[in-house]
């Protein structure tokens, strides 16, 4: 069935304008908008595809054309005492300037300026592009006797649309980076800074300042400041108030009571953390889609595959079961230069990790949800394991199933054939490491809840996967036995972490063979 409502999902909408006039769901983020004009003036924000940024730079741009109606009923109209001024405003979407190469990005900045100036009257004179900027800003104030607002939404995709692209693709991206740092210098001339009343700037990631950002640190980044965590994504609070009849629709299809829902929905698509404070937000684009299909689906991942992150954990030879908890300090997130990528930061900014603890100056990284954790990790499969054909994936989904009704023979049956599918060309050193990775993904492109390196007070488990009644206690050995691995399991009393838990708790112990390059032996224990 089609559950029936007054409001549409906005899937896709990123006008601000369509989604009020056309009877869509707006979740209210006009008192963190109103928090931000009162706070400043110049600010800059980033966050990871499909979040919300074009949508946030849609409503500043409403808001400041003074378009009080589409306002009605919401925070800022009814409590913000907003004065509804119209003041200019200069939106550049780099969604929509060509940028292929540096010439085109150039004449699509120029288009763009020109567009702007005609529609409100002026003819640009200016042939340089800076200049030509400045022009527009200027005159702008002159005719409306009003400072300029300026919105730029995805500044960035000019460059990170030609990361990993091999060596030609990356000059494109450095000369694309000096068009910018040039052109957005602009905003801290002495003449333009005096004439602006608002300047908002959004991206995937903020470059180093000694590139673009060296041209605009007068802007203040609100990224990770936590007032503003929840600027963008939905907390469970609004999720729940906004979006009550089809949490109900998806209840009533699955014949899953609303508590258990609500419980898998945060599961696949709660988790990200933007600052050091608690709150935590779904993906809007995730949790819209999984509304509108009424199933749990990878919807972030059918928008985009990450082949660049991919290509670069296996050039670096980064050991994939670590990306479950990155510790990096502060510095990390700020840090991020073409010359220089440093994965952690980029995973981060582009949403493949998130914060998940903070200690003092130390924060711990690890996936947002299951949705990111899943589908990521398949794909990191198919480069570790090779390319699989259908049937593959098919017995990777059974080894959940094998686990939750301990079919032994049957888990590892399965495990030692994908093991043996692998083309032997594709392996590097075949080392505990290696055979630890590749079982960690099988295990986890299952969907099931897997966590790797797990502490514990006398040691780290090598794998734990937990299920609501029972918790799997799994050790690895290379070259020696599957009893060497239970003895370090009950030696180093890892069990004991799960004792409070009220859960069955399975030992496992797991030796492979690197000369068959596969399992050799494996052993389980049942601990009631």
């Amino acid at each position: 069935m089609r559950w029936r409502t007054d409001k549409k999902l906005p899937i896709g909408i990123q006008s601000f304008k369509t989604i009020r006039e056309d009877g869509y769901i707006y979740v209210d983020k006009t008192g963190h908008i109103h928090q931000m004009l009162e706070d400043g003036m110049l600010y800059f924000l980033s966050r990871p595809r499909r979040f919300g940024k074009s949508l946030t730079v849609s409503t500043l741009k409403s808001l400041f054309e003074g378009k009080k109606e589409l306002f009605d009923g919401l925070w800022i109209s009814e409590h913000g005492g907003w004065n509804w001024t119209p003041y200019p405003v200069i939106l550049i979407d780099f969604n929509g300037i060509s940028h292929d190469t540096p010439e085109n990005l150039k004449k699509g900045l120029a288009s763009s300026l020109n567009n702007t100036g005609l529609w409100n009257g002026i003819q640009l004179k200016e042939s340089m592009l800076k200049e030509r900027f400045k022009e527009l800003i200027l005159a702008l104030h002159r005719k409306t006797e009003h400072r300029v607002v300026i919105l730029i939404d995805e500044y960035d995709k000019p460059l990170i649309d030609h990361l990993g692209k091999g060596r030609e693709s990356l000059e494109i991206a450095k000369e694309n980076r000096d068009i910018l740092r040039y052109f957005l210098g602009v905003i801290k001339d002495g003449d333009v800074a005096s004439a602006l009343r608002f300047v908002f700037v959004t991206g995937v990631s903020k470059f180093s300042r000694v590139s673009i950002f060296s041209e605009l640190n007068n802007l203040e980044d609100i990224s990770m400041t936590e007032r503003y965590s929840d600027f963008l994504g939905y907390t469970q609070k609004e999720l729940e108030d906004d979006f009550a009849p089809f949490i109900a629709a998806m209840s009533e299809k699955t014949r899953m009571p609303k508590k258990e829902m609500l419980q898998k929905l945060t599961f696949h698509y709660d988790g990200y953390r933007f600052s050091k404070g608690e709150a935590t937000v779904y993906n809007p684009f995730s949790i819209l889609q999984a509304f509108q299909h009424q199933d749990f689906g990878h919807y972030w991942f059918e928008t985009a595959t990450p082949t660049f992150l991919v290509n670069l954990l296996r050039e670096k030879n980064y050991r994939v079961p670590e990306l479950e908890n990155l510790q990096v300090t502060e510095s990390m997130f700020s840090t991020f230069d073409i010359d220089r990528l440093k994965t952690e930061a980029l995973l981060f900014q582009t949403g493949y990790v998130t914060i998940k603890d903070v200690q003092d100056r130390l924060f711990t990284l690890g996936y947002p949800n299951g949705e990111v954790k899943t589908a990521f990790l398949e794909i990191l499969l198919q480069s570790f394991a090779g390319e699989t054909n259908g049937a593959d994936t098919a017995k990777y989904a059974l080894l959940s199933a094998y686990l939750r009704n301990e079919d032994f023979d049957a888990f590892f049956g399965t495990v030692s054939a994908l093991f043996a599918s692998i083309p032997y060309t594709l392996e590097s050193k075949r080392d505990e490491a290696y055979f630890h990775t590749l079982f960690y993904l099988m295990v986890s492109a299952s969907g099931v809840d897997a966590r790797t390196e797990v502490l514990t007070s006398r040691g780290r488990i090598d794998l734990v996967v937990e299920f609501p009644e029972k918790v799997y206690i799994i050790e690895f050995k290379c070259g020696q036995s599957a009893d060497a691995a239970l003895k370090q399991i009950r030696d180093m009393s890892y069990p004991q972490k799960f004792q409070e838990s009220g859960k069955k708790r399975i030992l496992m112990g797991v030796n492979f063979d690197t000369d068959k390059r596969n399992i050799s032996e494996w052993k389980s224990e049942i601990i009631p």
